[in-house]
């Protein structure tokens, strides 16, 4: 033990102290400080069925979510605003991940498309 005291530059008796100490049992950890959940578990559970139900069935023109949107529908269901960054979190919660919508044009001909990948790119991509 005088080793190991010497190498940290401590007493004998802290190095004890340190080994009585290592083969205590640990606590869990108690959850740290911070606000308790904005929603409880049940309007989280109805929160992500409405959710699934769709922008849609909430009065939006197009069919897809944004935090924003949500933050709106927590207002108007239980009476709780909400940061974007607590929607955020809500929503990871919730297993929920964010996915950029994808806007596609309405003239888009996929046969084309795969074509042109196929056989225009590679052309391009050795000239350049």
């Amino acid at each position: 033990m005088s080793v190991i005291a010497k190498a940290y530059g401590v007493g004998e008796r802290t190095v004890r102290r340190w080994r009585q100490e290592a083969k205590q049992p640990r606590k869990k950890s108690e959850r740290g400080p911070g606000q308790p959940p904005k929603l409880s578990p049940e309007q989280m559970k109805a929160l992500e069925k409405e959710l699934e139900r769709g922008a849609y069935a909430h009065g939006y023109g197009e069919d897809y979510w944004t935090l924003e949107r949500i933050g709106h529908v927590i207002w108007e269901l239980y009476g709780v605003r909400c940061a974007t960054s607590s929607v955020w979190n809500i929503m990871q919660r919730l297993g929920w991940s964010s996915q950029k919508t994808q806007r596609v044009a309405i003239q888009r001909n996929d046969d084309k498309v795969k074509k042109w990948k196929r056989y225009v790119w590679p052309r391009i991509k050795k000239v350049a």
